[in-house]
Parts: structure tokens; sequence; C-alpha cells
């Protein structure tokens, strides 16, 4: 179904393998890669522990133990320096391996997985570390492997170009949790004078499974205009471009985004969850959902949802939202369920095809930096 009547001939997209960038058994490049990213993380978890109460979220601690977690820390700490030695074995990527030893130590240094775990002194404001660190682990082992087993692209590869730019992404929006979640309540605070007791009780006395929805539903309705008027209005456009630069789509491209557009996007889908006052379980069960199916959507997968393309956003939909092919510009806003789309006429999903191109359709900025300066950088050159 398309926005637009006038016929478009579609075409496959086509990529080729990047042999410089690719990961292959035995070269000691995986073995490098994954002492660097266990001996990171490790470093970060250690100096959590040190400090929870600046580098912990109040709210993520309440969902996990902490020292079973330290459990978890001494393997991924000595996989860092197996993995560290692999690459000394195999005489390939020694510096990688290096880096990874060297950062596994410095953590064993200062305490290791063997630092006392005590009362945690809550702080309004905070580094998400904690939340880095779990989000990192959950969605690099659950999204690519199904990248693996189920590609869309065979040939794009883990380490594709502007990898970089996207995991500075990914590492900014999870850090900076804390600060986002203020920044949100302050704004739906504006909106006591909306809030009714009597709605917020029936709507908690209703099944779990039906508050979820109704999350879902409002919660989506919310998104779908936010996202609608960022790509409809002109002023703001360069601002939500940032997310659209991403010309390789996977796990971790949906990360990219405008500060502005991550704050303010947090803060609106904020208004419709206090308005309607659900329990807490309808509540976690929603966050999971979203942030769940937020990277799965920016997933290089093929897999088939059967039935469930027809009320939930999915890979293939959201990939159109994405392409830079005509029939495709400002379509396919929903974030959660593809009614909004279907009612107000901006859906696109053709049922055989998946998009041949991605990114802008005018060149945009490579570096943060740039990404960061970009909606003030074509405002001055409008105004020229």
């Amino acid at each position: 179904m398309c926005k637009k009547d006038k016929p478009y001939q579609y075409q496959e997209r086509r990529v080729e393998l990047d042999t410089d960038r690719a990961f292959r058994l035995g070269e000691g490049k995986i073995s490098g890669y994954l002492s660097v990213i266990l001996g990171g993380l490790s470093l970060l978890a250690v100096l959590a522990y040190l400090f929870p109460s600046y580098l912990t979220t109040t709210e993520l601690r309440k969902t996990y133990d902490a020292e079973s977690l330290q459990h978890v820390l001494k393997y991924g700490m000595y996989f860092s320096l197996f993995f560290g030695a692999m690459t000394h074995l195999l005489k390939r990527y020694r510096r990688l391996g290096c880096i990874g030893i060297l950062l596994t130590l410095v953590a064993f240094a200062l305490g290791g997985y063997t630092v006392p775990v005590g009362p945690v002194e809550p702080k309004e404001l905070s580094l998400g570390v904690d939340w880095l660190i779990l989000a990192f682990l959950g969605s690099a082992a659950i999204f690519m492997t199904l990248e693996k087993l189920l590609p869309k692209y065979k040939n794009q590869v883990i380490l594709r170009k502007e990898w970089e730019t996207d995991f500075f992404y990914f590492c900014f929006n999870h850090l900076a949790i804390s600060a986002i979640l203020i920044y949100a309540n302050y704004h739906t605070s504006h909106f006591d004078w909306a809030v009714s007791a009597s709605l917020q009780e029936s709507v908690q006395s209703l099944p779990v499974i039906v508050q979820f929805v109704l999350i879902l539903i409002a919660a989506d309705f919310v998104l779908y205009w936010e996202h609608r008027l960022f790509h409809e209005v002109k002023v703001l456009w360069p601002v939500h471009a940032v997310h659209h630069s991403v010309e390789e789509l996977d796990w971790l491209a949906g990360s990219r985004g405008h500060f502005i557009q991550v704050f303010s996007e947090r803060a609106m889908v904020m208004v419709p969850l206090y308005l309607l006052g659900p329990s807490e379980a309808a509540l976690n069960a929603y966050v999971a959902f979203a942030a769940l199916q937020a990277v799965l959507i920016h997933c290089n997968t093929r897999m088939h949802f059967g039935f469930l393309k027809y009320i939930f956003v999915t890979p293939q939909f959201h990939h159109w939202h994405h392409s830079s092919e005509k029939p495709a510009i400002d379509t396919n806003y929903s974030a959660h369920l593809v009614l909004f789309d279907w009612l107000f006429g901006t859906m696109h999903m053709p049922k055989q095809h998946w998009p041949a191109k991605y990114g802008t359709t005018k060149p945009m900025p490579k570096g943060v930096i740039g990404q960061t300066l970009y909606p003030l950088t074509a405002l001055i050159k409008k105004q020229k």
C-alpha cells in the first residue's frame, strides 16, 4: 500500500562484502574485539560497583541483584584475558589483545569482581553505566545472533561503515538516562491539571494485558504525531535528519539520533503514561517491549512475522521509513503499531519488496560533532 499512486519500479538492494571490515575465524580479529569489549565493560562494571551512587541508576538497580551479577563479571574478566591471549597465539591483532588485557588488569587492580556490595545512596543525577552494560550485552547477544542467523543482507558486516558513530550514540543514550528521565518528569509535571484519579483507578482495575494494550496505543499515537512533525515541519527536520543519515541499517543504527530528539521523544511519550497511571507491571511490560522493538525494527534481518506484520511495526515496515526512495519518503511514522499510519494514509508497505537505498536525499555530516551541529548549520545555510 503506497501513499502515492504513481507507479514505481522497485529494485533489489545490492550489498558488496567489505572484506577489510569482515570478521573471519582464525585470524585473531574476533578475539581482539571480544577482549577489548569484555575488558572495557569489565572496567566500567568495577567502577559502577565502586561508585554506585554516581554511576548507576536508581530505577534499574531495583531490577537486578548486584551480587549475582558479580559472577557474570568474573567470567567476563577471565574471558577478556583468554581472548587477549588468543590474539598472541594467532599472532594477529595483538594490539587489540593487549588493550583488552590492560583494561581487565586495571579492573582487577581496582577490586575486580570482589568489590563489596552495600546500600546505595540515591543521586538524582547519575550516569547509567549499569544500564549501558546490561543493554549492550543483551542487545548484542540477541540481535547480532538474529542478524547472523536470519540476515536480510548477508554481505553486510558487523563493523559496517560508521558503526563507531552509532556506538557513540548508543553509549550516550544509555549513560544519559538519568538526565533524560529528569527532563521527562519535569515535562510531564506540566500536565498535572489533566490528571484524573477516577480514570487512573479505572485503568489500574483492568487486567495487566489490557492496560498494556492501552499504553501501547496511547504511546504510539503520541509518537506517531511527534515523528510526523519532525518530518513535515521544515525547521524540525534537520534535527531528525541525523537519525535518517544512517545508510546501512542494523541493530545499532537505531541509536543514532540528535540529543534534542532523544530528550523530546522520551518526554512526550511519558505524557500518556503519566495520565493513564497504569500499574507497575503493565508499565514495565511496555518499557521492555518498546526497548526491544526499537532495536528490532532497525535490524538487518529477514525474519518473517506472519500476520503480526499487519499489527506491529516490523523491520520491513520501518526499513521503508528509512528509505530515500521517492514513494517511501514521509511514510511509516509509527513506532509500535501500523494502525495510525493506516488510519492517516501514511503507510507504505509493498508486500514483496525492501528498500534499495537508505539515508537522506541530501548529504549529511558523517561525524558526531557535525551531526550535532547540523540543525544549526542547516539553519544558517538556509538564511544566507
